[in-house]
């Protein structure tokens, strides 16, 4: 029996924002059942192949390092491992494409941290990645630091990925609201990227889709000027997604646009998906579970695609960076100390 189609049209777009004089983000959009990676016409609407689609939003931390070279070596690593390596696998299982996307993510990070320390001048780059996988009904995310992904059901827009940060941290400890860490001088502080270590823990999740679904990749850009009340509103107010993105980055721009702003929006139709529930049913942020056999594999080769770019020139400071395992626990001791000491 021929499966159900799944359609997906999707948009991107980008911009440097009123505060920074280069763009450090860095976003793809593919179909990966015909190795195509564009915004042309016959990606930016398609039927989901039996290899499935992919979308990444990468924003690079720069410092000295550039930032830019680390997003677009992530998403070129993403996506070369995904078009050979997954595409001559002979599992086309949901389960295995999980897998191999959390994989890639794992490769990315190789390469980064490989590429920085042979080097110099780029030493300490790093970048975030929010990448998503489809693969008939179902959404994959593998996720390491603070871009994020949302799902706009029902006009609800919901989160689903969970930032790899100090104030996410906070709030899963109770310590503080998602209001008071939204307000947070120190939001910006991120636990994880692809880069600075030679191993990275990826976050992997997954959603049913249902149709009429719209999903939305960002930057931290993006989603700290918009709350996700106002991404369900200006979805609700038009169905052309150049014209979303469009709006999105206007309005993170209107309120002063202090970093690169990112978004790749992406609606999902077509009768291999289901209605979505009244309630909207079970949306947020779910594990995946991976056998035990896939979570113990060997360790990921190091990346041998195409050279990495050079840095076209020296990155002014970014307000945000990674913190290592041990300062990381006596950031988040002394910021619990102080709230204590404030009761």
């Amino acid at each position: 029996m021929a499966t159900r189609p799944v359609q997906i049209s999707v948009f991107g777009k980008t911009d440097v924002g009123r505060t920074r004089d280069h763009n450090e983000d860095t976003f793809l959009v593919a179909d990966l059942s015909r190795g195509l990676s564009s915004l042309q016409p016959e990606i930016r609407q398609h039927d989901i192949g039996p290899r499935g689609s992919l979308l990444v939003v990468a924003d690079g931390m720069g410092g000295a390092a550039a930032g830019e070279v680390a997003s677009h070596m992530a998403s070129e690593a993403i996506f070369g491992h995904l078009t050979t390596v997954w595409m001559e696998d002979s599992d086309p299982s949901p389960q295995r494409f999980a897998y191999r996307i959390k994989e890639a993510v794992e490769l990315a990070n190789n390469r980064i941290n490989a590429h920085a320390k042979e080097h110099a001048d780029v030493r300490g780059m790093g970048t975030t990645a929010t990448v998503a996988g489809v693969l008939g009904p179902d959404l994959y995310l593998a996720q390491v630091g603070d871009s994020r992904a949302y799902l706009v059901r029902n006009g609800v827009t919901t989160q689903i990925t969970k930032d790899q940060s100090l104030m996410q941290r906070l709030v899963d400890a109770g310590e503080l609201t998602e209001e008071e860490a939204e307000q947070s001088e120190r939001k910006n502080i991120i636990l994880q990227a692809l880069g600075p270590d030679p191993r990275v823990k990826v976050d992997l999740t997954w959603q049913p889709l249902c149709r009429g679904d719209l999903l939305l990749l960002c930057s931290d850009g993006l989603s700290g000027q918009i709350k996700k009340e106002e991404i369900a509103e200006l979805a609700g107010q038009t169905s052309d997604l150049p014209e979303l993105c469009a709006r999105l980055i206007a309005l993170a721009n209107e309120r002063g646009g202090p970093d690169n702003i990112t978004a790749v929006a992406a609606r999902f139709t077509g009768e291999g998906l289901e209605e979505p529930p009244i309630n909207g049913g079970s949306v947020g942020h779910q594990v995946y579970p991976l056998t035990e056999e896939e979570s113990t594999t060997e360790p990921v080769p190091v990346y041998t695609g195409s050279p990495a770019p050079q840095p076209i020139r020296a990155q002014s400071q970014r307000p945000r960076w990674v913190m290592y395992a041990a300062f990381t626990l006596l950031a988040i001791s002394a910021i619990l100390i102080l709230l204590l000491s404030n009761r």
